[in-house]
Order: structure tokens, then sequence, then C-alpha cells
């Protein structure tokens, strides 16, 4: 099984090289490009989330049972989004290391996770925030809520895990394991405002993009979300840099661009 696993691996890898991407595949090739986007993204973002914040402080209509204290969901909703949709990748690029045995994939995944958090956070404190004058209290025992809560608590478990093993690679296993059983709450957090809609409120817009919500209002949240996601996609790569030079400052390339400095 392990000889089909490298075999599978160096497969992968050299008909990736053959197509020209391969050079992106290390940590070397990935640094340079990280370091163009990360501008534009963060330009991206601070347009995007603007015009969603002027379009749901301005535009969008008051809602007629909550009135103005539901304008909240323009930074709560697009936050769950991004915390859920983070976790994924997470995931992903977790799951995808321990496959191909590679480093890059597995420092994307210490990079995000942070970021993922900090949307997990700003999902509860906003859902906090929100639920003070609609439910009567800061917090209620809901499905979704819970289910929001404990993907923070994964989250804080794989940046715990980078921060507390000295070893690269062993930490990078744990946090694919946690990151990989952490993923099955993901369904269940999408789905428990469908199937316990006992005191969450219905999902703003479906996957099938249908709402109840006014044009302006789907509107805003897809421009907050969009600019949300150009914000998480700037600091989580700005952070890989990071992550980059700190495992790779003995290498010879990182000597290099840093003049000496890296520690």
């Amino acid at each position: 099984m392990l000889l089909a696993h490298r075999i599978l691996s160096n497969a992968f890898f050299a008909r990736l090289g053959n197509s020209g991407w391969g050079r992106y595949c290390s940590p070397r090739g990935f640094y340079p490009l990280v370091g163009t986007l990360v501008p534009w993204l963060s330009v991206g973002a601070l347009i995007l989330s603007a015009l969603g914040v002027y379009i749901g402080l301005v535009l969008a209509p008051a809602d007629a049972g909550h009135g103005g204290i539901y304008r909240i969901v323009f930074v709560h909703v697009p936050a769950t989004w991004m915390s859920v949709f983070i976790f994924l990748l997470v995931a992903f690029w977790a799951g995808f290391g321990l496959l191909v045995q590679t480093r890059l994939p597995a420092m994307m995944a210490q990079a995000l996770a942070p970021t993922g958090a900090m949307f997990a956070f700003m999902a509860l404190w906003t859902g906090s925030l929100w639920g003070k004058p609609v439910w009567g209290g800061w917090w209620i025992w809901d499905t979704r809520l819970i289910a929001e809560l404990v993907l923070l608590l994964f989250y804080l478990a794989i940046i715990a895990f980078h921060a507390a093993i000295e070893d690269a690679d062993r930490a990078d296993k744990a946090a694919a394991v946690v990151a990989l059983i952490g993923a099955a709450i993901v369904p269940l957090s999408l789905m428990s405002v469908v199937f316990w809609p006992k005191i969450h409120q219905n999902p703003s817009v479906t996957a099938s993009g249908s709402s109840d919500l006014a044009v302006m209002t789907v509107a805003g949240l897809l421009a907050v979300a969009a600019g949300f996601w150009m914000y998480g996609s700037a600091m989580a790569l700005a952070r890989l840099r990071c992550v980059i030079l700190e495992r790779e400052r003995r290498s010879d390339w990182v000597t290099r661009c840093t003049g000496g400095n890296a520690t």
C-alpha cells in the first residue's frame, strides 16, 4: 500500500511538472507568486466589503419584523459562510498533504486555520449581538450555534497542535487528523437551519439561489461575502509567506531572500 501511494504521488507530480505548473508546488516557487497576489486581493477585499456594507446600511430595505437590527446579517451571514468554507479548505489541504506527502499543502492548511477561526468567532459574536434583542439572550442552545462553536473549537485545536508540537511533520499529521474529523461538522452546520429551524431563522440564501430577501439585501450579502473571501485569501497567503520562511529558514534561497535575517 505504501509503495502504491509513492507511485501515485510521483506520477501526480511528474504530470504536474510536465504541464508547467510544477514550479508552484514547492515553497520556493510559490513564495513569490503569493507576494504578487496579496496586494491585489487586499484592494479587492476593501472595495467589495465597503460596497456590501453601503448596500446593507443604505440601500437595502429594513426588515418588516426586526427593523434595523437585522442589518447585522450583512456581517454575520458572510462570516458564517466563510468559517465553513475555509474549514473545508483546511481539511482538503491537510488531507491532500497527507496523501501526497509534500510540504506546501500542509503549510496552506496551517495558514488558513487562524483566518477561519477569526470568521467563526465573528459569526458567533455577531450572532450573540443579534440574539440579545431578538431572542432575549446572548446565547441560545440552538443547533446551528452549537455547530459553529464546535467548528471554532476544531480550528483552535488545529492551531494549538501547530503551536505545541515542534516537529513540523508531526504537527501537520496531527492537525490533518483533527481537520478531517472536524469536516464532519460542516454538513451539520450547513443543514441544521433546514432540518432544525426551531430557533434559528431559515437560510438567508439557499443553494438553488432562491431567497425571501429583497434583491438589494441579497446583493449586499454577496458583496460582503466576496470581500470576506478576498480578505481571507489575502490574510492566509500573507501568513503562508511567514510559514514558508519559518519552515524553510535553513534553505539557501530563504537566506538569499532575507539577507540572512530569517530566524
